[in-house]
């Protein structure tokens, strides 16, 4: 981490918004990545003057949504295939079809959050895809949950400076608690559909 920090304060103002913009797409194609962290660690150098508040929180809601789309776009075109292969054996294809309907009847209000998941983001673009939800307004979701949440972290970093691992931390607990609430509450949800589909009609 520390090394790239110390890469990111050797770049040029335009290096800090490519590099911003990149790690906010990698970590929607290889979860996990370290990109809030960063987020905000680019905040403290909006607090120095290398870079702007504005082109920094454009630059990584722009890595955000590319990231997320093209998610998106390989759940569409593999999610099915990749599951009917097989090779996910331990999650049978009723059942995530089932979570699909779920998705389904109330995926748009999980995009507007996902940004705010941490840990599961990679999968709610992932589904969304699968599930081809539309594309224009998902686009648009995902971009006001991207445009509040990285706006966030860079105000954070901005404002905090030199402590801005105090948010790191902060953020390492939130992902742990958020993607243990999410994890529990789909595997109630697929037992509670395991035990209404074996019960007695």
């Amino acid at each position: 981490m520390q090394t790239i920090v110390d890469f990111l304060q050797s770049l040029s103002p335009a290096g800090v918004l490519i590099v911003l913009g990149s790690i906010a797409f990698i970590e929607n194609i290889f979860p996990p990545s370290p990109s809030d962290v960063i987020i905000v660690f680019g905040g403290t150098l909006v607090g120095v003057g290398t870079v702007g508040f504005i082109p920094a929180v454009l630059a990584s809601t722009f890595g955000s949504i590319t990231g997320f789309l093209t998610a998106y776009w390989i759940g569409k075109e593999f999610g099915e295939k990749l599951l009917e292969t097989g090779k996910i054996r331990f999650l049978p294809i009723e059942a995530v079809h089932k979570v699909e309907e779920w998705f389904r009847k109330y995926g748009y209000f999980i995009i507007v959050v996902n940004r705010f998941l941490s840990g599961t983001r990679a999968v709610v673009s992932f589904v969304a895809g699968m599930t081809e939800m539309r594309l224009g307004l998902t686009a648009a979701l995902c971009g006001v949950s991207a445009l509040v949440w990285n706006g966030l972290l860079l105000y954070a970093g901005m404002e905090l400076g030199h402590n801005w691992l105090a948010v790191s931390v902060f953020l390492e607990t939130y992902g742990k608690i958020v993607t243990s609430i999410v994890i529990l509450g789909l595997l109630y949800l697929f037992i509670r559909w395991l035990y209404m589909r074996r019960s007695p009609k």
